[in-house]
């Protein structure tokens, strides 16, 4: 038997809303979905009459509900906001390649202006090079400490006003729980809160906060959005995906478990002999910090000195092992550019000799030996492109590999990168001229990834 819908009493339910529990047809859905955003914004003075604010779009649904929401409540109640598009591409591919294409959907369909960074501009590194050097644990720390500070240098180029990010309920239901249970009191107290950021930095606001996952998906689905729903393919190692499998089975029993959560999270208070970071300025880039290098300099730091660990753990180990790092290229350098520059000297002839040598057999280096093959390319006979004149001059060489063991270097590395490191190409943590807000929340990612998780949608 048909229900009707319980707000107008005319058209039959099409669906039961997860957060009250009210059967609502489409229209009446959309217009409390729409009207408790208008709310949220409206009752936290998100926005000025005139604002320019950068939308941050994924392509996944929170991001694009977000855009469309806010286009639609810009028109309705005349906001007055010049809104566009802010996206950061990681360099993961097989995920935000394609769903870069769902934002330039979006950017179309909303006729918002649209503006990509990638981290490979902004820090040398794509998200697939750091896993290569980190693996696929606390690659999530990389990502997320690398995205606030691209969307704040975003913010910075297109001069806008505030950041509107797609956290909704869920989002910030799990950042409370995890902060709990690693004791994190610092990112506890401010994780609830709407708008985030210090003074003198772009500000963040959340229009979703109030917004539960389910419904966003009930949105998007019901008025056709075009959206991006695969996973990233790093997120199943995150930290984040335990609280948020807690939180889902804790929904199933007690819906109002999220608001819950974030009642409760805003509530909390810290006892006053509790001593809390105090927000600085790195001294690097210049952006605030609550250490004296801010996170994303530690660990640009450590990825440009081969120390891709650097910044996972304790800053004491990340001092550790800079001053270990930097003892060991202070005490090493001046000898090992003496011993090569003898080796030099030494090994000239030779090389010069082993060069003719090589053209003597060989003629063409693609060719196959015919002569002298037990003393020619290793007595194999055969030389090829993957032989170069670097193998031919030291690739047995003795003295040249116990000065590699010695200095602890790989034998591919470049020596002359070692002995003038300030010539290894500009850190982009030093060059920066932005503004780096602290910190938000947590060091993984969350709506960004547009992951639905176990959704259970009652109709």
């Amino acid at each position: 038997m048909p229900i009707p819908c319980r707000r107008c009493c005319v058209k039959n339910a099409v669906l039961k809303r997860p957060k009250t529990g009210d059967a609502l047809c489409k229209e009446c859905f959309f217009w409390a979905f729409e009207t408790e955003i208008h709310y949220t914004i409206t009752k936290a003075e998100l926005f000025n009459k005139g604002d320019s604010v950068a939308i941050a779009a994924s392509g996944g649904k929170d991001s694009t509900v977000l855009a469309h929401v806010m286009k639609t409540l810009n028109q309705q109640y005349n906001y007055g906001l010049n809104l566009m598009l802010l996206s950061i591409d990681e360099g993961i591919t097989g995920y935000r390649d394609d769903s870069l294409e769902t934002v330039k959907q979006n950017r179309d369909d909303y006729e918002m202006p649209l503006k990509i960074l990638s981290y490979k501009d902004l820090y040398g590194w794509t998200m697939d090079e750091i896993v290569a050097q980190i693996g696929r644990k606390n690659n999530c720390t990389f990502c997320g400490v690398f995205r606030r500070q691209a969307l704040d240098r975003g913010a910075a180029l297109l001069g806008v006003k505030c950041i509107a990010t797609g956290h909704n309920a869920d989002d910030i239901a799990e950042t409370v729980l995890m902060n709990v249970l690693r004791g994190d009191i610092a990112r506890l107290k401010r994780c609830t809160a709407i708008t985030t950021g210090s003074e003198g930095t772009i500000p963040r606001v959340k229009p979703l906060k109030y917004t539960y996952e389910k419904e966003i998906v009930m949105y998007a689905h019901y008025k056709k959005l075009v959206y991006f729903s695969t996973e990233c393919v790093f997120a199943p190692n995150a930290y984040r995906g335990h609280a948020r499998a807690l939180l889902k089975d804790m929904e199933k029993v007690r819906p109002s478990c999220i608001m819950d959560i974030i009642y409760s999270g805003e509530t909390m208070s810290v006892k006053e002999q509790v001593t809390l970071p105090t927000q600085g300025i790195c001294t690097r880039c210049k952006f605030v910090s609550s250490q004296e290098v801010c996170k994303a300099c530690v660990l640009l730091e450590g990825l440009n000195k081969g120390l891709p660990r650097l910044g996972i753990g304790k800053s004491s180990k990340a001092k550790r092992m800079l001053e270990e790092y930097n003892s060991k290229q202070v005490n090493g350098t001046d000898l090992l550019a003496d011993a090569v520059n003898d080796l030099n000297d030494v090994d000239l002839d030779k090389s010069n000799k082993i060069d003719s040598k090589k053209k003597e057999c060989c003629g063409n280096i693609d060719t196959t030996c015919n002569k002298n093959k037990s003393n020619c390319c290793g007595g194999t006979g055969k030389c090829n492109n993957q032989h170069s004149s670097a193998v031919h001059e030291n690739g047995g060489n003795q003295k040249l590999n116990s000065l590699l063991e010695q200095y602890e270097l790989d034998e591919s590395s470049n020596i002359q990168d070692t002995l003038h490191p300030e010539s290894n190409g500009a850190n982009a943590s030093d060059n920066s001229d932005g503004e780096y807000s602290k910190e938000e929340e947590d060091d993984t990612c969350s709506s960004s990834c547009g992951k639905m998780g176990s959704l259970q949608i009652g109709f």
